[in-house]
């Protein structure tokens, strides 16, 4: 998927903006099915992410979490995003002191305004929007897919709606979000391992046209 065409008056049009998964686009829609067994796949580009570090305890962590409106999770698994309102950012822990920030607000805006919160204390914050791109797999056998190739246990016992954990798919490391008990998930891998992970969902969703063998 790309950007809209802009155009420069003195250099002429601007190249477009392709996400890492443009080329698969038909692809994927044509995977994709509805009915009982349904699932369907598709890529959600350009989220802003935003990687940050800094000491919970910390006075530059409740600047920060004034600035995001959220409190920082505190737990593996944890996110904000059951609590948050719409178009609120959602935050996903992946170590004790180490978030994933993801925004529906511009990349440099969400940058600059925890950069500030952050200040001179220690930490970092790093925009990583370019660095994984999002793709999104929903439906009844959606959990069915995953199974294939994830190690998690996926059942509602152990994993739902809120919850988003670094682990792996197929052999892609990912983080998986669970958005909904649907179920929808979004995996979020890096740029350059999302073909891969694309066409392996393709693959494992395919068995899935068919009815149910008993």
């Amino acid at each position: 998927m790309a950007e809209p065409t802009t155009t420069d008056a003195g250099t002429g049009p601007v190249a477009l903006r392709t996400s890492p998964l443009a080329h698969l686009t038909q692809r994927m829609r044509a995977a994709s099915f509805t009915g009982a067994r349904g699932v369907t796949l598709t890529e959600r580009p350009f989220t802003t992410m935003v990687n940050l570090r800094v000491d919970p305890a910390s006075d530059a962590a409740a600047r920060i979490e004034k600035t995001l409106g959220a409190a920082l999770p505190r737990r593996c698994g944890d996110t904000t995003s059951s609590a948050a309102p719409a178009g609120s950012p959602t935050l996903a822990w992946l170590g004790p002191d180490e978030w994933l920030v993801l925004s529906p607000a511009e990349e440099t805006t969400v940058t600059a305004e925890l950069r500030d919160a952050l200040g001179t204390n220690p930490g970092s914050v790093v925009n990583v929007s370019a660095n994984r791109t999002t793709v999104e797999l929903s439906g009844p056998s959606a959990r069915q897919v995953l199974e294939k190739g994830c190690p998690l246990d996926l059942h509602p016992r152990a994993f739902g709606p809120g919850q988003a954990v670094s682990t792996t798919v197929g052999p892609v490391p990912v983080l998986l979000w669970q958005l909904d008990a649907a179920p929808t998930y979004r995996l979020l891998p890096r740029s350059s391992f999302a073909d891969y992970l694309a066409r392996w969902l393709i693959d494992a969703m395919h068995e899935y046209r068919g009815p149910q063998v008993p």
